[in-house]
């Protein structure tokens, strides 16, 4: 199956979702469509993490995607849930503002309140638009991906390094490139390629042609 879409937004909770979940697939659309990843929370308000937004933008900038096209906002980490009416509306206005032609949010797998909220309102929000959910692995519980890309190795080399960018983090056992690696191999194994990124289908539009 070939994949169509000139404008594709990446939505995530808290810096180093969207790397986590989508690197790889980022790292190879970077020269095919007009990438723009947003990011909720810029988890400032807690001083041990007073590094992550210049680690954020390192970190994207590593896969290729500009400053102008990353999108930080300061909703406040662990409320979401409280600012669900906010967040609907500020989807709404990102829709009309980017009109997407595809949307990756969190897997409806995840646990965490962050994650599943920005799921719920960005499928109320982004109506008519296929939206895929990504895995973010510290969070999530019996995710089974069902849309599987194919990556390359420089792909996922540069997920990698992405994800190194982000010192803050460097203890997590996530972030292990081990880790990252083995789950781009399974995905890989699933359809019959070296290696794929998993993703949850939440919405698919489109035609047959």
């Amino acid at each position: 199956m070939n994949f169509y879409g000139n404008k594709i937004c990446f939505i995530g909770a808290h810096p180093d979702d969207i790397e986590l979940g989508c690197g790889a697939l980022i790292a190879s659309l970077k020269d095919k469509a007009k990438i723009t990843c947003v990011t909720l929370s810029d988890n400032q308000k807690n001083p041990s993490l007073n590094n992550l937004v210049n680690e954020h933008h390192a970190s994207m900038n590593m896969l290729g995607v500009p400053d102008g096209n990353v999108i930080l906002e300061a909703f406040e980490t662990r409320c979401f849930p409280a600012q669900r009416q906010d967040i609907l509306e500020y989807f709404i206005k990102l829709n009309k503002s980017l009109n997407p032609d595809v949307v990756f949010v969190h897997t409806r797998a995840d646990l965490h309140q962050d994650h599943n909220t920005v799921t719920e309102e960005a499928l109320r929000a982004f109506r008519g638009i296929s939206v895929l959910g990504f895995d973010v692995i510290r969070s999530s519980y019996g995710f089974f991906p069902n849309i599987l890309v194919q990556v390359t190795e420089e792909d996922v080399k540069q997920k990698i390094a992405a994800l190194a960018k982000y010192t803050t983090y460097a203890d997590k056992y996530y972030f292990n490139p081990e880790v990252t690696c083995a789950t781009l191999i399974r995905n890989g194994a699933l359809c019959e390629k070296q290696y794929a990124e998993g993703f949850e289908t939440l919405r698919i539009t489109g035609t047959f042609q």
